[in-house]
């Protein structure tokens, strides 16, 4: 059942997969909240365990940076593993006031400034957004869970190191547009999502503050994001 990126066996996957982009990430999950997690893909270092959580097969996968990274894994489980809904945990970088580090942003919709929608040959603009029912899940699990959360419309840059907001110092234009936090891969999730009839949601953590400064390190963003990992999961044994 090997696809050119992963080497899983038929059946190895869950219908639900968490997906972090570090690998270190999905390994930190399987061990600390899956039970009888099993490793099911290591091609490249992209770490894929399955195992249980309160008894429900959940299973999580590293989808590596950038969008054409998680819409090649993304692609592939969706197409030739069974797998009906992906949760992106990442990080993401806050962009507005009122949003915190640390606090967990639920990505209604995904802007960008890639061209990944170009391959549909679509005669306007693609709007990628997240999948209702999972949506609605996360938010009420976030609730109940009395989270500090904030649902709305993220951005998915190409760029980490960008030139453009290197040269203004500042505010970037998506701020006056309400968008909460950027990150690198959710539209790219969102739109191979769309495109196979199949359901997609990020949930990131803003470990960063475009505004502020502040920041978190390497190792705080592998491990110590645990509000947003135990949300994805809630939210993975309930849809």
């Amino acid at each position: 059942m090997a696809t050119p990126h992963i080497n899983a066996e038929n059946g190895a996957f869950a219908k639900t997969v968490l997906m972090p982009g570090d690998p270190l990430r999905a390994k930190f999950i399987a061990e600390n909240f899956l039970e009888n997690a099993t490793l099911v893909n290591n091609v490249r270092g992209i770490q894929g365990y399955t195992g249980t959580y309160k008894g429900v097969p959940v299973s999580v996968m590293a989808s590596g940076m950038g969008m054409p990274s998680i819409g090649i894994y993304s692609y592939e489980l969706f197409s030739f593993y069974g797998v009906e809904n992906i949760i992106r945990v990442g990080s993401a970088g806050g962009m507005q006031e009122n949003v915190n580090v640390r606090d967990i942003v639920i990505g209604m919709g995904a802007c960008t400034n890639s061209n990944f929608a170009m391959q549909y040959a679509l005669e306007g603009t693609f709007a990628p957004i997240a999948s209702y029912k999972i949506l609605a899940t996360c938010v009420d699990k976030a609730k109940e869970m009395n989270l500090n959360y904030h649902v709305g419309n993220i951005l998915s840059s190409d760029t980490f190191y960008s030139d453009l907001d290197m040269s203004r110092r500042g505010e970037s234009p998506w701020h006056k547009m309400g968008v909460l936090a950027v990150e690198m891969e959710a539209a790219a999730l969102y739109m191979t999502a769309s495109r196979l009839g199949k359901n997609a949601l990020a949930i990131c953590t803003v470990s960063d503050h475009l505004l502020t400064g502040e920041a978190t390190s390497s190792e705080e963003r592998q491990k110590t994001f645990t509000d947003m990992m135990k949300l994805a999961l809630e939210v993975a044994i309930n849809i």
